[in-house]
């Protein structure tokens, strides 16, 4: 116990017994402190993506009914049931979340989705009206071209519903339907943790539509939602393979471009994987669907190109392996992110990260964990300001 006057201070144990600690000086300033003893932001807030994803949960489930309540939303029932189409607005990463999202939605509500950049929606003549949903993804709830995207399919008659992070930001108040992420502060640039709870919000928007019109039945839904509560411990299983990547990093940090490779729901993954090291890093690399490679970017591939992989298992299983043997035969240095059954492309990679079992409409979240975490390791080998890129802004509010 330490009691503090003015002029100095003591400290003791419960039992009244004087103890001496010699003063030590804190080298910390405000800034570093909140970083909770993270080198930067960034790195803090893929740390904290576990607890990032039960706050976007919790209060949403009903696991026994196996319902979502969308919670913050005041989108009614009826309105939701009469829903012929649902289209999805989206910059930047939050793009990529929308790619994810319309998998989510077609496959589990069997609603077909529509997904479109803000800054091309909002400059041509969208056909959308009073029997779409208009989703709209903005971490911050500001971004001009999504903002200015949704003002015109809400002025043509859509439902809406806005998906953000900032509490009582622009898209918010202007939504009839919100859902907040509650994925907490995102100090760094490069978004991480508010990306990861868009693809979990997303998951629960799709989910509460297939139940709304009765796509999916109460033991099919109820199954999904306890795999969804299994996904922030397996997200920690990722964030464990730091040290791994730490040596991969450095193996592959002098490397003037990257491919990464994904196909369906993991494609827009290999483009957010893409992004992330070029946004803090300032390497060159793309995302491709893999199934592409062949119409043009195999031009590219030679011994001195690393090419991510994202091949979990699944029933294309065999068209990622055809990938990689493409790959090989040009030279190009494979990382391959696999499930732990797929030894089979474990021996065709020259490195490997294994990634838990999920369902594959969650394998994107694990996914994703391993990619931040490369981008941000090679970032600091090459010593750019991580928490601040170049050029680039936390909210783009600017045409």
């Amino acid at each position: 116990m330490a009691v503090i006057q003015e002029g100095g201070f003591q400290i003791s144990t419960l039992r009244g017994e004087v103890r001496q600690r010699p003063p030590k000086e804190i080298l910390w300033d405000p800034v570093t402190a909140e970083k909770g003893g993270f080198k930067h932001f960034m790195l803090k807030e893929i740390h904290e993506q576990p607890r990032a994803i039960v706050d976007t949960i919790r209060g949403r489930v009903s696991l026994e009914e196996g319902k979502v309540l969308l919670g913050d939303s005041t989108l009614s029932p009826k309105v939701l049931k009469d829903i012929l189409r649902v289209c999805i607005i989206a910059c930047g990463t939050s793009y990529h979340a929308a790619l994810v999202g319309k998998f989510m939605i077609e496959e589990l509500a069997r609603i077909p989705v529509e997904v479109d950049l803000g800054s091309e929606f909002r400059y041509r003549d969208p056909l959308v009206g009073n029997r779409d949903l208009l989703v709209a993804i903005s971490q911050s709830g500001e971004t001009t071209d999504t903002l200015a995207a949704f003002r015109e399919g809400k002025r043509k008659g859509a439902h809406t519903l806005a998906i953000c992070n900032v509490v009582d930001s622009s898209l918010a108040r202007e939504s009839t339907g919100i859902f907040y992420t509650h994925a907490g502060p995102e100090i760094g640039v490069a978004s991480t943790k508010t990306f990861t709870c868009q693809l979990v919000g997303l998951f629960l928007l799709a989910l509460n539509l297939a139940r709304t019109k009765e796509a999916i039945g109460q033991k099919e839904a109820k199954g999904l939602l306890e795999v969804l509560l299994k996904i922030p411990h397996q997200v920690q299983e990722m964030l464990d393979l730091n040290p791994q990547i730490e040596v991969l990093s450095k193996r592959y940090m002098n490397a003037r471009d990257f491919l990464y490779l994904g196909r369906g729901v993991n494609y827009p993954i290999a483009l957010e994987g893409a992004l992330k090291l070029k946004e803090i890093s300032y390497i060159h690399a793309e995302g491709y669907p893999a199934g592409e490679m062949k119409h043009g970017p195999i031009a590219l591939i030679d011994e001195e190109m690393p090419v991510v992989v994202l091949a979990p298992a699944g029933r294309i299983l065999e068209k990622i392996l055809n990938n990689i043997e493409e790959v090989r035969a040009r030279g190009g240095k494979i990382i391959a992110l696999i499930n732990p059954a797929n030894q089979d492309i474990a021996s065709k990679a020259d490195d490997v990260l294994l990634i838990p079992e999920t369902h594959p409409l969650l394998m994107p979240i694990l996914l994703n964990v391993p990619l931040q975490l490369l981008a941000y390791n090679i970032a600091v080998l090459k010593g750019t300001d991580v928490d601040q890129p170049r050029n680039l802004a936390k909210s783009v509010t600017v045409e």
